[in-house]
């Protein structure tokens, strides 16, 4: 294993792994910047390039500078493989809140933390003054190391200013090989309300087969119309399919289904392709969960446990979801992908050094 060096700089944690022998010389490294500014510029996923340095994994944008219309939130934004070649995009013009990695919930009670307008039952989707924010209040934790260990709070502000959830989110950042490395999420939100909240859908609200809402991945505009991996047959129902299941591939048609995970195989513009995989934990809300998945208009997994039923959240209950990230070079097959979810699997739930 290689070590995970966490920088902190003004908005964001940068995340970096000494380049792997296979990696092309200065791709996807960088200098390290002491500071991040909130502009345009910061938002570019190319790294300057640094012969020799490490390669930067991930940056982890936990103060962004969003407008209130897209439901500021911290996000993973570029995330690299180990190669350096970047697997998310960032604010691109068909939904400009579309932020990398996030955990992004559309339906809130009556609030919207995805971004955008809301859709509602009879009239479709509305801009509302509803656009809530994820506030980044502390990191409790920032360890470097073979596991790298990140432990933040949060607070969940409608756009009124009420405090509706309290969040402790746990991430932690390992490579798997010279060619993979794992993200673990791990998120525990508490409800601050006197009241139950109601976490849905568009499709909770209407909306056919639109469930999306949860930890959703975007991926870049070369990925269109690339291959998404799961555990079974397009078409069946996957409530059976474990981690070493039989694999398939298919396009759009597995949005919806259930399934212990889901992955994406995509083509950057230089013919070189990457892989990501994300896992559904045991023990989370409707495991295995209903997924949203697209990659005919863009590229997009999101395990979305709220897709066609909504959660409710008592007054000061918890709501906790974990889910395994797997971000990998090349072009994996449905069995590579189920034995990379079956090793992330092992590798998450296994106890913290």
């Amino acid at each position: 294993m290689t070590d995970i060096t966490i920088t902190e700089a003004a908005d964001r944690l940068i995340l970096t792994a000494a380049a792997p022998p296979s990696a092309p010389a200065g791709a996807g490294t960088a200098t390290i910047p002491a500071t991040a500014t909130a502009t345009a510029a910061a938002h570019a996923q190319t790294a300057e390039p640094a012969a020799g340095g490490p390669i930067v994994l991930a940056e982890y944008v936990m103060r962004p500078a969003d407008p209130q219309l897209e439901s500021p939130r911290p996000y993973f934004a570029p995330l690299r493989t180990r190669g350096g070649d970047v697997v998310t995009d960032l604010r691109p013009a068909d939904h400009v809140w579309h932020k990398g990695l996030s955990w992004s919930l559309p339906v809130v009670g009556d609030e919207n933390f995805w971004g955008g307008p809301s859709f509602r039952r009879g009239e479709g989707y509305v801009q509302l003054p509803n656009n809530g924010r994820q506030r980044h209040l502390a990191f409790d934790r920032l360890d470097s190391g073979q596991r790298a260990h990140i432990t933040e709070r949060l607070d969940w502000l409608a756009e009124n200013g009420e405090t509706l959830f309290d969040e402790t989110r746990h991430l932690t950042v390992e490579t798997i090989d010279d060619t993979a490395w794992l993200l673990v999420f791990d998120t525990v939100m508490t409800n601050r309300t006197a009241a139950s909240v109601a976490l849905g859908s568009p499709t909770t609200e209407g909306r056919p087969n639109a469930g999306y809402g949860g930890l959703f991945w975007r991926g870049p505009a070369s990925f269109t119309g690339g291959r998404i991996l799961a555990p079974h047959a397009p078409g069946s129902t996957g409530d059976e399919g474990g981690p070493g299941g039989d694999g398939g591939a298919g396009g759009d048609e597995l949005r919806g289904t259930r399934s212990p995970w889901l992955g994406f195989v995509g083509e950057h513009p230089d013919a070189r392709s990457s892989t990501i995989v994300i896992v559904d934990l045991p023990g989370n809300p409707r495991h295995p969960t209903p997924w949203f998945a697209r990659s005919e208009e863009y590229a997009g997994l999101c395990p979305a446990p709220f897709f066609d039923e909504e959660w409710e959240v008592a007054a000061g209950a918890e709501l906790r979801a974990r889910y395994a990230v797997v971000i990998a070079d090349g072009a994996l097959d449905p069995e590579g992908a189920a034995r990379l979810a079956a090793h992330a699997l092992t590798l998450a739930t296994k106890e913290s050094p």
